[in-house]
């Protein structure tokens, strides 16, 4: 029989939901060396998390979870919450013995993000594994345009414009949550969509930022207290909380190849649902991806005759691309929830493999670097600012 993987996942929210559907699809569709089974749930209220392990499929529930690291049948920690709870969850961890999958970005802070990756490298050397969770570079037309660039179909590497586009926010009478928060979130547009930016325009075209200069806008500074029935304000809804992070961050960066990099994140872009828009320019060619059409890579060939050259639409069904030959027929797209069994897939194979994972924590610390940059450089008059720690 296949050996056990005991799965401890804290948080039950939107992260939560997500991983739990991976955690169960994985090894229904892939062959996995290490069948996960979903042992422990873990979240502060009691009702809320039981209704929640009931519906997502978990076999038990924690309140504390501090209790679910101290389980003997749980292997892997699954970090899903707020950022400010990620350093001491994972270290905890990974101390004890645990594999641990965290959520993006990896901390609030560089110390905590440097703490973590400290934490995570001694613990690979009793064969425990360690991953941060950028599911987006899952998506097979991401796989294969990190193959083109690989390649060298696009050449030397001049031009990278990243783009998160969402609107979740733009009404100034959505209400205030924790993602709003900075002691919390750590920081607004910039961590919690930026950091998929970043951490994707690097994993392509395989460079490193080395510098930024940054511009971070609060649009709407104070929002609607949600109260205990879930109504907004209080009477006349004259309850606000203070908005304490950036709606939207914009900046520019330079690559370890020399490239120059054009970031913006924003969730004040109306129209806009979950638009990540890559596009990358070289000396022979170039690609462009946009995630709201997640099925789908353009990639210009420069060597092709004006007469017939043009981007190129790929189609990225084939079994030939990353991960697509355990789904369905080519033609027949996937969607969001892949990235998150795939990540799973990558994890469990490596875990198996006593191998370690990418992104491995090292990776999360040189994206939160740059986000630290982004906020150093904006507070600065937009001030051009290096990468701490870079290499």
């Amino acid at each position: 029989m296949t050996p056990t993987l005991g799965i401890g996942l804290i948080g039950y929210a939107f992260m939560g939901a997500a991983h739990s559907h991976a955690w169960r699809t994985a090894p229904h569709f892939f062959d996995l060396p290490l069948r996960p089974e979903l042992t422990v749930l873990a979240g502060r209220d009691s009702a809320k998390v039981t209704e929640a392990a009931g519906k997502l499929g978990w076999r038990g529930t924690a309140t504390d979870w501090r209790r679910v690291i101290e389980r003997e049948d749980v292997d892997l920690v699954d970090v899903c919450t707020p950022g400010n709870t990620h350093a001491e969850i994972a270290i905890a961890a990974l101390e004890a013995g645990k594999h641990v999958l965290c959520e993006k970005p990896l901390a609030n802070t560089v110390a905590e993000a440097e703490a973590m990756a400290e934490a995570a490298a001694k613990a690979a050397t009793r064969g425990v594994r360690s991953m941060v969770g950028f599911t987006y570079r899952r998506v097979p037309a991401i796989g294969l345009a990190r193959k083109l660039v690989a390649d060298g179909r696009l050449g030397q590497i001049r031009h990278v414009r990243a783009q998160y586009l969402q609107d979740w926010i733009a009404d100034p009478a959505a209400p205030m949550s924790w993602r709003l928060e900075k002691d919390k979130a750590g920081s607004g547009a910039l961590g919690d969509i930026g950091a998929h930016v970043v951490d994707l325009t690097q994993h392509i075209t395989g460079q490193t930022l080395t510098g930024v200069s940054a511009t971070l806008e609060t649009f709407v500074t104070e929002r609607p207290l949600p109260t205990e029935t879930g109504k907004l304000g209080g009477v006349g809804g004259a309850e606000t909380g203070q908005v304490t992070v950036d709606d939207a961050a914009v900046f520019l960066g330079r690559f370890t190849g020399g490239a120059l990099g054009v970031f913006e994140a924003t969730r004040f872009a109306l129209g806009r649902k979950n638009g990540i828009r890559i596009e990358i320019n070289g000396s022979a060619g170039s690609l462009a991806f946009d995630f709201e059409d997640m099925n789908v890579l353009q990639f210009f060939d420069g060597s092709e005759p004006a007469e017939t050259a043009g981007f190129r639409r790929i189609i990225v069904t084939e079994p030939e691309h990353p991960y697509v030959g355990a789904w369905w027929p080519a033609g027949h797209g996937l969607g969001y929830e892949h990235g998150f069994t795939h990540q799973v897939v990558d994890l469990v194979t490596a875990i198996a493999a006593g191998e370690d994972p990418t992104p491995s924590f090292a990776d999360g610390l040189q994206v939160q670097r740059v986000l630290d940059a982004v906020e150093r450089s904006a507070a600065d008059s937009s001030r051009w600012t290096p990468i701490r720690g870079e290499n």
